[in-house]
């Protein structure tokens, strides 16, 4: 199975690598989010600060905090036996940031845990999932880390999971295991694309 994902993530890779126009499809792809029903409805949002040639978030996340929404990121932590953890921080402004792993935006460690600050997994309404390969029944295939299945499988049943990627990143289906966890929806710049029913656990 790690070998077949492994094989499906190094043919995304070069595809989302080679993807043209990223900053404009990137803009298409984040105002389609902002302006889904789900997403007005939604009190705490999880966004995420791109890294590499994923999906470009950052301006758009810029301009959504301006408009007083309660926004959360995700940053690289451990849990108390060692494994990848995704701690959640409310962001109010880009300036409470610095590059942690892997070059990505995220709050100083020294601030780790500070009151008003941290988010509870159960808060989060609507989450703005990266990943390496998504298919059209919300599959995803994400870097290997385990980061974002751990995290999701802590949040609310009813809290929406949106994939976010660019057309060439879709395949026909993911190469899959039990514990990954499904998105209720794909998101390109061309469409939207809702699951027929999470195939996975959360």
């Amino acid at each position: 199975m790690n070998d077949l994902k492994n094989q499906q993530r190094r043919k995304i890779y070069d595809a989302r690598n080679g993807q043209i126009d990223k900053d404009e499809l990137s803009r298409l792809i984040c105002s389609r989010f902002i302006a889904q029903p789900i997403y007005r409805q939604a009190k705490t949002i999880m966004w995420y600060n791109h890294c590499r040639s994923e999906v470009r978030t950052r301006q758009a996340l810029s301009d959504e905090l301006a408009t007083g929404k309660r926004i959360v990121i995700p940053y690289c932590t451990k849990d108390e036996q060692g494994h990848n953890k995704l701690g959640l921080w409310r962001l109010e402004s880009f300036v409470e940031l610095i590059q942690g792993t892997w070059g990505i935006l995220e709050p100083p460690k020294q601030r780790w845990g500070e009151p008003g600050k941290e988010v509870d997994p159960g808060e989060l309404d609507c989450i703005m999932v990266p990943g390496v390969a998504f298919d059209r029944n919300g599959g995803r295939l994400g870097n290997g880390a385990g980061y974002y299945d751990r995290l999701l499988k802590n949040v609310r049943a009813d809290a929406v999971l949106v994939g976010v990627c660019f057309e060439s990143q879709l395949v026909e289906q993911v190469v899959a295991d039990a514990h990954d966890v499904a998105m209720d929806y794909v998101m390109t710049e061309k469409t939207l694309y809702a699951s027929k029913g999470r195939q996975f656990s959360r």
